[in-house]
């Protein structure tokens, strides 16, 4: 039984790892604002960046996950939704690494969340955990919230992974998507040319384990399939499992229209194209590699 405390542990992904570490036995500590929203694990109150009560969680922990940090998909991007989103993650991931810092051992491990955004658009070239970082304002939150991660590294094994997009009915991109699709009215996103670095949540929440259980296990990790996909092949996929069609397509200048244009090119109109080369090299094996089989589960489950 391992002592973990997870950052964002009522959220998408937070709420089903949370289920998951419980089953196989772990003791797990949600840290929270609102301890109502907490169904699973023993709910924490914390507010970031003001140390606490939760401190001493922390400290006296074996694992430390960080899933903590608005949604950047919420919402449009004003100024101050994009203040809220950088603030949410420096504020959180600044708190824990103090915290860990009061009783530092070697056994102690932190697992902070990062995204793919990371690499900004990147066109065609093919991205691993090598590849440098790209430009935008995805690109700079996470740089900055990997960075603060990093100061943990004097006295925890951390390990980063940067997520792609989730798949999974009951939220993120998928779960808005669903609903279009079902009625006939879904299709690609502007060109269809862009990449989609995508996973299915049930290996997302495999990557978090096997980090948790392999001591050997340190640094930066893609957790994206193997076979990212363009948004056109997305969409032609997706229609195919739910036996819709898929070929009405969103112009880019309606994105851009409803959403910004800085926000409609960075999350819906650009792309990476992103390869797990860490994780593959390291062992793990995905459950679903490839877009078929991972959107069937994630529509039935």
């Amino acid at each position: 039984m391992k002592r973990i405390v997870v950052a964002g542990g009522s959220g998408f992904i937070g709420e089903p790892l949370v289920r998951r570490l419980l089953a196989r036995g772990d003791d797990v500590a949600v840290l929270t604002r609102n301890p109502s929203k907490v169904r699973s694990g023993r709910a924490v109150v914390w507010n970031p960046p003001s140390q606490g009560a939760w401190s001493d969680d922390v400290a006296n922990s074996d694992v430390v996950i960080n899933l903590a940090g608005e949604n950047v998909g919420g919402g449009r991007w004003t100024a101050e939704r994009k203040k809220r989103i950088m603030e949410s993650r420096v504020a959180a991931t600044s708190a824990l690494v103090e915290a860990m810092s009061r009783k530092p051992s070697p056994s102690l491990t932190f697992i902070s969340a990062s995204a793919t955004g990371f690499y900004g658009d990147r066109g065609d070239e093919s991205l691993d955990e090598n590849s440098t970082p790209g430009s935008g304002f995805l690109a700079e939150v996470t740089k900055r919230w990997e960075e603060l991660a990093r100061g943990a590294e004097p006295f925890a094994r951390v390990v980063i992974i940067r997520f792609g997009v989730v798949m999974a009915k009951d939220g993120g991109a998928l779960a808005k998507l669903l609903l279009p699709f079902r009625l006939g009215a879904g299709g690609p996103m502007g060109s269809g040319q862009q990449w989609m670095p995508w996973i299915d949540r049930d290996d997302i929440l495999s990557i978090i384990e096997w980090s948790i259980d392999r001591d050997a296990k340190r640094g930066t990790y893609n957790a994206t399939a193997p076979n990212p996909a363009r948004n056109r092949d997305f969409a032609r996929t997706l229609g195919g499992v739910l036996h819709r069609p898929s070929f009405m397509p969103t112009p880019a200048f309606a994105l851009r229209l409803a959403l910004g244009s800085e926000m409609a090119d960075e999350m819906l109109l650009g792309g990476q194209r992103v390869f797990p080369t860490h994780a593959q090299d390291e062992g793990f094996e995905f459950a679903y590699p490839d877009l078929e089989s991972s959107l069937k589960h994630a529509v039935s489950g």
